[in-house]
């Protein structure tokens, strides 16, 4: 069985890296992947789509990127579940196993 993912979208934020509970690192970010077909009012539509960094990538992700940077990330799905007034609910994420830093829209001298 297969489970993987290949993105490619811009950053809709600054990543930011907090520490889980077992004191990983960790960076959620969004992407903003455009859809390469037009919907029936003939507009090209955004998906926003959660990813999750771990570690080295989370550090990398923040020191070399910013909002609007083009990304590639390779990954996996992972579903969490929750209840919620009785109710099961269901987020998905992609997990990303490399992230590939592909355009820039500010300066990187520092």
């Amino acid at each position: 069985m297969l489970n993987q993912v290949i993105l490619v979208g811009r950053l809709t934020d600054d990543p930011k890296i907090n520490a889980s509970d077992k004191g990983k690192k960790i960076a959620t970010v969004t992407l903003a992947v455009g859809r390469s077909f037009k919907n029936q009012d003939g507009i090209y539509e955004t998906d926003f789509i959660r990813c999750i960094l771990w570690d080295g990538i989370a550090v990398n992700t923040k020191e070399y990127c910013k909002k609007g940077d083009v990304v590639g990330i390779k990954g996996r799905l992972q579903v969490e579940s929750y209840e919620k007034d009785g109710q099961k609910k269901y987020i998905t994420n992609v997990v990303a196993e490399k992230v590939t830093f592909l355009s820039s829209n500010h300066d990187n001298d520092k």
